[in-house]
């Protein structure tokens, strides 16, 4: 594998980094968007549970109506059927079924009246709800658009990069993209690393063997690390690593200068 290869891993795995970071953004907005319409849904649901407590009353207050008509029908000929009663048995046994049903029929009429009351308070309830509920949405709704507008851009971003990296891959080695991809594959976000200063893989800092350094920094072979895995790049012109031989070699140069001038020095006197 030569340089060049090996730089354009590096640059693949730049780019496979900012699609990542871009698909993050993406979806880091969903708890944003909980966080904006939160108030609203919460007016929401409690709006959806006075609507239902609310059609549930009404039920009941049908039920009650049906049931305080057929009390005073049923009332009513008890009544007549007492005018025309034919012994004192007859007559106790509709007098004690008219108690029993006057008294059903006004339980009826005050649990009706309590109904109604709570009807009232739960309309008024409904009403403040939805105003609410309608003001909440008023002012979220900028916030959300604005939200809406910031993913689509995020979004066009990925869709950007995604194709930048489709067309980058296409001018690699199959062979070096395949191992790429499948060490990227097994949830890794490093598949490339640069050795370090001290000729240590610059993912998980473990030693490279002498040979091994040799190779990478001479582009002879795909080297990939014994420990972690990963594809050994040499460090780019002017990083740390690189320019530590070229410090070396300027410290040698500095005291081969300083030895010729005690030399000199030696031979005037």
């Amino acid at each position: 594998m030569t340089q060049q290869h090996r730089t354009a891993l590096k640059e693949l795995q730049k780019l496979d980094s900012r699609i990542h970071e871009a698909r993050q953004r993406i979806a880091e907005f969903d708890p944003r968007f909980e966080e904006v319409e939160e108030p609203a849904l919460v007016l929401e649901g409690e709006l959806n549970t006075t609507r239902n407590r609310l059609k549930e009353m009404k039920l009941e207050e049908r039920r009650l109506e049906s049931s305080t008509v057929d009390r005073r029908d049923r009332l009513r000929r008890l009544e007549e059927r007492l005018g025309s009663v034919r012994n004192l048995r007859e007559e106790a046994a509709v007098s004690a079924e008219l108690d029993m049903v006057r008294r059903s029929l006004q339980n009826d009429e005050q649990e009706a009246l309590g109904l109604i009351d709570q009807l009232g308070k739960a309309e008024q309830r409904l009403g403040e709800l939805e105003e609410a509920h309608a003001e909440a949405l008023r002012v979220l709704e900028p916030r959300r658009e604005a939200l809406i507008a910031e993913r689509a851009d995020a979004r066009s971003e990925l869709e950007r990069l995604e194709g930048e990296r489709s067309v980058f891959a296409q001018g690699m080695n199959p062979d070096e993209l395949r191992i790429y991809n499948a060490i990227r594959g097994g949830g890794r976000r490093a598949a490339v690393a640069e050795l370090t200063e001290d000729g240590a893989c610059g993912n998980c800092f473990g030693i490279v063997p002498l040979q091994h350094q040799n190779e990478v920094r001479h582009g002879q072979s795909l080297i990939r690390c014994e420990a972690c895995g990963v594809i050994l790049a040499a460090p780019e012109p002017g990083s740390a690593a690189d320019a530590a031989p070229a410090e070396a070699s300027t410290a040698v140069t500095e005291v081969a200068v300083a030895s010729d001038d005690d030399d000199g020095g030696d031979e005037e006197e």
